[in-house]
């Protein structure tokens, strides 16, 4: 089953589905039932609690609501899912339950201003504070889908530019998709500390169908060295023993304080985050924009800006795919 209480899933696909039936049923909810049982403040939320928990998240994660209120005839519950607050609603009698709520408004001017700028480029994203060697660190979760979406857009660039920017992957500080991803973390880290030049080749064979055995042989990569620097990293910063143990959580997930210092210093919320020349910047994820908008950081830009790249979003996730547009969907934002 899904995690339905991730952001990609509930805006673009469940949501508008679950609103149109939930309407409808309230209305036939409340007709046939005027003398329904209903539920105190204190029993939805515990009710909540325990649906959200039981069946909607999934590895160990673990939802509280935060505030119970009352709007429009239902119980708004503000539920707390670590790294964000999601609104929610309960009718009063507990039978239906809302993951989110949509503002008719805004929706609707959103749409509108989408359906009269479809055939206008998007506008480049472009960063103020130039350097004649951008430094260019990009933050993910190595199982997120919109950060692995950011990394399949953001390789041709690496390669595009070479050594004209200086380029880090860096990892946020903790970890929504269990301890697989703590592995992979640290094995992406190691690879590009002792063998920075097989990171790209890598990570171009692990975000197609995420094998990390088969793409380390495929990449050339020695496996001695990262095999020994995993250990070492890991035992330095009490990843695992810390994941066992449950110790440093943030919430329910469990963290990962490799990049932790970098974190802080730019309040990274969540995967992916980009940052240029110490400058948060929210790019397009096809290589086209991405390119523009860090050629945009040089004092002066190389020919290799002049590059002509893809101007089509990978799809979020594992794989080759593409999709119509970029999104700024993410992990933990």
């Amino acid at each position: 089953m899904k995690n339905l209480f991730s952001r990609g899933n509930f805006t673009r696909i469940v949501l508008p589905i679950l609103l149109v039936i939930a309407l409808a049923l309230i209305g036939y909810f409340s007709f046939k039932s005027p003398t329904k049982t209903l539920l105190s403040a204190e029993q939805a939320k515990t009710k909540s609690e325990e649906f959200i928990n039981n069946f909607l998240l999934q590895g160990g994660n673990k939802a509280t609501i935060k505030e119970v209120s009352e709007e429009y005839g239902l119980y708004k519950l503000t539920v707390d899912l670590t790294s964000s607050m999601v609104e929610s609603y309960l009718t009063k009698d507990g039978k239906l339950f809302f993951p989110q709520a949509l503002d008719v408004a805004k929706v609707s001017n959103t749409t509108n201003s989408t359906t009269t700028t479809d055939n206008t480029a998007a506008p480049v994203v472009t960063v103020t504070k130039k350097s004649k060697k951008p430094i260019v660190e990009l933050f993910v979760m190595s199982y997120c889908p919109y950060g692995t979406q950011i990394e399949k857009g953001i390789l041709p660039v690496i390669k595009a530019l070479g050594n004209k920017i200086t380029f880090e992957l860096k990892f946020c500080s903790y970890a929504m998709h269990g301890e697989k991803e703590l592995a992979e973390n640290l094995l992406q880290y190691c690879i590009q500390k002792e063998q920075p030049d097989k990171l790209s080749a890598y990570l171009d064979c692990f975000l197609v169908d995420s094998q990390s055995a088969s793409c380390l042989t495929k990449a050339n990569v020695n496996k001695s060295k990262v095999t020994n620097c995993v250990a070492a990293t890991d035992k330095q910063y009490k990843v695992t023993e810390n994941f066992k143990n449950k110790v440093g959580y943030q919430g329910s997930f469990p963290g990962f304080d490799v990049s932790k210092a970098d974190n802080t210093k730019y309040n990274v919320g969540g995967s992916p985050t980009l940052v240029i020349n110490g400058e948060e910047i929210s790019s397009g994820r096809d290589s086209a924009s991405l390119l523009k908008t860090i050629c945009s950081a040089f004092n002066d830009q190389p020919k290799e800006c002049q590059t002509v790249l893809s101007s089509a979003s990978p799809a979020p996730g594992f794989g080759t795919e593409t999709e119509a547009a970029s999104g700024d969907s993410g992990c933990g934002q």
